[in-house]
Formats: structure tokens, sequence, C-alpha cells
């Protein structure tokens, strides 16, 4: 039986070609309570994406779709979370930002969230 595992996108979109939009929908498909933030508004996957730094309670893991140009501001809200782990999707790798998670007790990994699905790894 699949556990449930509160994910929070970062960098959730509306738009069906990027990875968010897909992570989103394949995270809801897995059985995944989602909570999406991004720049715009919109819904994905049945869950409106909400703008600023929402508190959010039980959370397992952070799947970030933002570069590390866009992290910094996030750092601290991100890690006040406390999530299980933080996926560094593709692109959004960030040495000083996965330091920090680690030093914090969180597990980081460097994979890819559709990869981690579909091969019954998330």
């Amino acid at each position: 039986m699949m556990s449930n595992k509160k994910t929070l996108l970062v960098g959730a979109s509306t738009n069906p070609d990027r990875y968010a939009y897909k992570a989103a929908h394949a995270l809801t498909k897995h059985g995944h309570e989602i909570v999406n933030i991004g720049t715009k508004s919109g819904n994905v996957a049945g869950v409106d994406i909400q703008k600023g730094k929402p508190d959010i309670e039980g959370l397992d893991t952070i799947t970030l779709y933002i570069g590390a140009a866009h992290q910094p501001d996030m750092y601290d809200y991100l890690l006040g979370l406390k999530p299980k782990r933080i996926i560094f999707n593709p692109g959004t790798e960030n040495p000083a930002f996965e330091k920090m998670a680690k030093e914090k007790g969180i597990e980081v990994l460097e994979a890819c969230t559709l990869v981690l699905l579909a091969t019954g790894q998330y």
C-alpha cells in the first residue's frame, strides 16, 4: 500500500508543456496530496496555485521547479516548513541550498520527480 506523501510543488504551472504541470498530475494520480505555489494564479491537477509563502502542515516532500537563481528568496521559507526531503529536479540543482538542507537533517535528492514516480521510488 502506497502512503500519501504531501508534496509542495515550487514553480507550479498551468502550462501542459512544463514538467511542473506533468509532475502535479502524476503526483495526484499516484495518490499524493499536493500544494502548488507559483508566480501566476491558476489551477493544476485540481489544486489552486498559491502565491507567496503559505504555511503548510505535515509536509513530506518539496519538489523544485525553479532554477537556482530564483531559490535564495525561498531558502528560509522552505527550510522552515521542515520537509523530510527536497527533490532538486534537473535544472534546479543548487549546491549551496542542498548543503543548508542537509545541515538541517533534510534528505536531498538530485532526481526527477516523474522518474521517481514511474519507477516506484517516490
